[in-house]
């Protein structure tokens, strides 16, 4: 039985004065994906056109930047952080003649999912490399998890519509499933959760917004953004083939700023670059380092 003393005003034991630290030396696990701009959607078209669409009925336009800045959060608040906006409450005053109400944010939620729901229909193109991608980590044994902003009735729509074209992660975790979504960690535990993975530090969380990547830091996982097929350069992949070269390394060198801003551990261009991700995450766990 342990003896206490008094020290300081304070009880301790002689064992107080030595801790012991685990730390995980193992491989990675798990790779919990995000959906539009990570693997499919390339550009992130499906959600940003469904809110300018719904805005604009409202009398109010919005642009396709005011549009995206909260992307990767629940929709409904992203359509409270449309509103915060100050060019966009005041336009909603001089329609409306006063705040928006939570009823209004109800109201305009309930005609978003089948806007967005509509729209998926042309913006359900797998991200190329993305089964490649899945496959490789398979082949290492890891397990794929995934999450998202959108409610479990779009991701419903979305599961057939990926399988189709050969993806189909282990796990889904839709923002609706948790007490609150991004940036909170609650969709990745929740993944790690239904994948049978630990510890955190075996996880790996992809996603190409700010609140994606400080889901995953908050969450104690390795982070990797994807910049050039998502919501900041903003392009399908048609478009990102006929961008003139100064173009795009504009807009890469903004997106990837985006995200290594919001703690991103490594930033890469697209899915494809993620097994040589994982293989350096290996690397540092290896020899000790955490996320």
């Amino acid at each position: 039985m342990a003896t206490y003393t008094l020290n300081n005003d304070m009880l301790v034991t002689p064992r107080s004065e030595y801790k012991v630290t685990r730390r995980y030396h193992g491989k990675v696990k798990a790779v919990v994906f995000d959906w539009a701009g990570t693997v499919i959607d390339c550009g992130v078209f499906s959600p940003a056109g469904a809110f300018m669409e719904l805005f604009s009925e409202e009398g109010v336009e919005v642009t396709s930047q005011e549009a995206r800045g909260p992307m990767g959060i629940h929709k409904r608040e992203h359509i409270c952080k449309i509103l915060e906006e100050e060019r966009v409450l005041k336009k909603w005053l001089e329609v409306k003649g006063s705040n928006p109400t939570p009823t209004d944010i109800d109201r305009m939620y309930a005609k978003f999912v089948p806007k967005n729901l509509t729209a998926l229909k042309k913006y359900s193109k797998l991200i190329n490399g993305t089964v490649e991608c899945v496959r490789d980590l398979r082949a290492q044994g890891i397990k794929i998890g995934s999450c998202t902003g959108y409610p479990s009735v779009i991701v419903d729509q979305l599961k057939p519509l990926a399988a189709h074209q050969g993806y189909t992660p282990d796990v889904y975790v839709c923002a609706d499933e948790v007490p609150q979504a991004r940036p909170l960690p609650y969709m990745v535990w929740l993944n790690g959760i239904r994948l049978d993975v630990s510890p955190i530090e075996a996880i790996v969380k992809v996603d190409d917004t700010t609140d994606g990547i400080r889901e995953g830091l908050t969450a104690g996982c390795w982070t990797v953004g994807v910049a050039k097929t998502g919501n900041y350069v903003a392009a399908t992949e048609e478009e990102l083939s006929a961008m003139p070269h100064d173009e795009l390394k504009r807009k890469l060198k903004r997106a990837y700023a985006i995200l290594e801003d919001a703690g991103s551990h490594y930033v890469v261009d697209s899915v494809r670059d993620v097994p040589k991700v994982v293989t350096d995450i290996n690397r540092r766990l290896a020899a000790g380092e955490r996320p």
